[in-house]
């Protein structure tokens, strides 16, 4: 499976973006998908999470401000990204696993992903 992140760019703080995560494979429709974020110098983290019958989970940095959606028709994944903050500075990963996994969605360790995109970077001036 290949996976396309775009959408970033840079915004004023409180701003709001939408990043895309599109997939190759129609089994994307299948799989868990997560955000993950890594600043400059820093390790990437997560940021949420949304399975395959659309259970949602976030970071508690991102909840309340951040959603994350898809459209399977569209094997496509989103992040809507509101009140952003300059912290919310990052470079974003788009990631999926294997359809039929079962873990769960709130294992939010970047090795129980399969697939990831290149990365779409995000910039929140204050």
């Amino acid at each position: 499976v290949q996976l396309q992140a775009f959408g970033g760019g840079l915004v004023q703080a409180g701003g709001s973006l939408r990043l895309s995560c599109a997939a190759s494979e129609r089994t994307f429709s299948s799989s868990t998908v997560g955000w993950f974020r890594q600043a400059p110098e820093k390790e990437r983290e997560f940021v949420a999470a949304i399975s395959w019958s659309t259970s949602t989970y976030y970071a508690s940095s991102v909840k309340g401000r951040f959603t994350i959606s898809r459209d399977n028709a569209k094997n496509t994944a989103y992040l809507q990204m509101n009140s952003l903050k300059p912290e919310d500075t990052a470079l974003y990963y788009c990631a999926s696993r294997r359809a039929y996994d079962t873990r769960t969605h709130h294992d939010t360790s970047d090795s129980t992903y399969d697939y990831w995109g290149q990365g779409t970077e995000l910039t929140v001036s204050s």
